[in-house]
């Protein structure tokens, strides 16, 4: 997922540790049970606020391997879809120049939702990956504005179902596992980086293609869980300022029942 130095032909997806005197630097202290959460790599905290038309955007570079080398940063970006992506957003898309963008979402969701604005000269590559039906039948549930269908679709357990259905579909259908493989690829090949990918949130999809990276590149597993995680902290006041508005307008009268998806 790197580019090598303009003097160097090697490839490397992490920078590599510091070059050890003779006796050596202390070694780093390593993680124990009970101990805290990893902190945000500054690369990830300062990419948060790099586009204004996005909520989960964020560079993955800056957390560390198990051999204490160092994932880089400014070279692979997740983040939710970039159909709202304002003009300020796309100079800022140029500025980081961002090579390729991988669009994991279905024609469904682009259709309903907006293709990816972009800056000129770049488009999105399309690279579906199923939801199981998901955007559809929630959609279809909240456009009803039926609380018993609602319920009947989501209430009981029946949202968290319909996750648990979702990412067996990661790892259970080989065309899934096609394109997660084809843009793992895409990240090792420097000449696409630096590169971002999306799904629609850019917390499923798109947070199992950033684990899979992450564990790849010899970062803990505890490190690349809690990368998955954030996107609870990066999504929350957005989503739950949707579900206030689709309760105002009248689509749902327990808009919680969208918490689990």
């Amino acid at each position: 997922m790197a580019r090598a130095s303009p003097r160097s032909s090697r490839s490397a997806a992490c920078s590599p540790p510091p070059p050890r005197s003779r006796r050596g630097p202390p070694p780093l202290p390593r993680p124990r049970a009970g101990d805290g959460p990893p902190p945000v790599p500054a690369a990830v905290a300062q990419a948060r606020d790099a586009l204004q038309g996005t909520v989960n955007f964020r560079d993955l570079g800056g957390y560390r391997t198990v051999s204490h080398a160092r994932v880089r940063s400014g070279l692979v970006f997740r983040t939710d879809a970039l159909n709202r992506t304002t003009d300020a957003d796309l100079g800022a898309l140029a500025r980081l120049g961002i090579r390729e963008v991988v669009d994991l979402r279905t024609p469904g969701e682009v259709a309903g939702d907006g293709a990816d604005r972009l800056p000129p000269g770049l488009s999105a590559t399309a690279r579906p990956i199923s939801d199981t039906g998901m955007y559809a039948a929630v959609n279809a549930a909240i456009g009803s504005k039926d609380p018993a269908k609602q319920e009947s679709v989501l209430g009981g357990g029946r949202g968290a179902e319909i996750m648990r259905v979702l990412y067996r579909s990661f790892v259970g259908d080989a065309g899934s596992r096609a394109a997660f493989g084809r843009t793992l690829r895409d990240i090792a090949d420097r000449s696409r980086t630096p590169l971002a990918f999306h799904c629609t949130s850019g917390k499923d999809r798109t947070g199992w293609t950033s684990y899979l990276l992450l564990r790849a590149l010899g970062v803990p597993d505890k490190t690349a869980r809690y990368d998955y995680l954030l996107s609870n902290d990066y999504r929350r006041d957005a989503d739950a300022a949707t579900r206030a508005q689709l309760k105002a307008a009248g689509y749902m009268q327990d808009p919680d029942l969208l918490v689990p998806i």
